[in-house]
């Protein structure tokens, strides 16, 4: 597999908009959920592609695309924890302490490159990402398979075990806190 990981940035918006145009949940919220709480659901998914559009234009890109043969194929968003407000307004995903991470809050991998390590390789390129800009740890907030059967766009502590994160905080049975400590 020829896959590339690049920063999502205005000329590779097509092809980020070429992954996210569909009918289904990631095209309703453009990864807006955790910039915004669940009034994403209340905004046309127009306004929430247009809203990432902006934050993609401003910089500094907010995820990484994989792509292959030019044509995207896997989206991991990943940002200063502090980009993401949302996240601490709940009990189960709130900071642990002060420590300036930066997140990995979704994916979403396009039908037919599904279980091929493309979810992986953005996760591990999101931390170098991180790294290259100062961060001094990267956080994941996925499901732990052995507590529920859903689906995730969120990845699988498994996954992220092997890439050499360590689980730091549970409230929830279902997902774990992770981070990689990147100083």
């Amino acid at each position: 597999m020829d896959l590339s990981i690049e920063p999502l940035t205005p000329d590779l918006w097509p092809a980020f908009d070429d992954l996210f145009d569909t009918t289904g949940a990631v095209g309703r919220c453009w990864c807006m959920y955790w910039r915004i709480g669940s009034s994403y659901r209340d905004r046309p998914p127009e306004e929430n592609r247009a809203a990432l559009l902006d934050i993609v234009a401003e910089g500094p890109p907010p995820g990484l695309l994989a792509m292959v043969d030019g044509r995207a194929v896997g989206w991991c968003q990943m940002t200063a924890r502090d980009q993401l407000p949302a996240m601490d307004r709940g009990r189960t995903l709130a900071r642990v302490d002060d420590v300036p991470v930066w997140a990995i809050s979704c994916f979403s991998i396009r039908r037919g490159w599904r279980k091929k390590g493309v979810a992986s390789a953005l996760a591990a390129a999101a931390a170098e990402f991180a790294r290259d800009h100062g961060a001094e740890a990267i956080e994941a907030y996925p499901l732990d398979a052995d507590q529920t059967p859903s689906s995730s766009f969120t990845g699988y502590q498994s996954m992220f075990e092997a890439l050499g994160f360590e689980e730091i905080e549970r409230r929830s049975p279902a997902r774990p806190i992770m981070r990689l400590s990147l100083g």
